[in-house]
């Protein structure tokens, strides 16, 4: 199932961890929990956008979601219509829990490659995220209708569905 989360750009969990070894706290997000900075990475400019996608798929795949970041974004200044580098820099931001960020990634997915499953699981995933369920499942509802059997997005909408049962009880 990893290689087809990365292909989605997310892992489907419950426990999310919010911080990598080097990421350094930040102040306190909209939903209470606490952001984290993009790594600085010194010799960031000699990378190339292949090296880069390597390194940041790697450094995410570890929860290094700093360094995945800084990575990713060093991809998408290389090469701007690379849909896998806004998927990964998009998914690390939300993971840092930087959603101002994110939110400015997807925009940037959507007009390169527009509303795929991939796009709606992303974006339902940030808001999953963020607390707000009902954003959530609209996305990740999208995204099945463009792709029903999808397994990711089941789950993701199952992940939802029993957080939404547990708020009521």
């Amino acid at each position: 199932m990893r290689s087809r989360v990365t292909t989605l750009g997310l892992a489907v969990a419950v426990a999310l961890p919010l911080l990598s070894g080097c990421s350094s706290m930040g102040s306190l997000s909209t939903y209470g929990g606490k952001t984290a900075k993009v790594a600085e990475i010194s010799n960031i400019g000699d990378y190339t956008a292949d090296s880069a996608l390597a390194e940041a798929k790697a450094h995410f795949k570890n929860g290094d979601y700093g360094y995945s970041a800084a990575l990713y974004k060093r991809v998408v200044e290389l090469q701007p219509k690379n849909a896998q580098g806004y998927v990964g820099l998009g998914a690390s931001y939300d993971r840092l829990r930087r959603f101002d960020l994110s939110d400015r990634v997807y925009v940037a997915l959507h007009e390169l490659t527009g509303s795929t499953v991939q796009y709606y699981n992303n974006v339902g995933y940030s808001y999953l995220l963020r607390g707000n369920l009902s954003a959530a499942m609209t996305n990740f509802r999208k995204a099945a209708t463009i792709e029903p059997d999808n397994v990711v997005v089941a789950n993701n909408i199952q992940i939802v569905s029993n957080a939404a049962a547990a708020s009521r009880a």
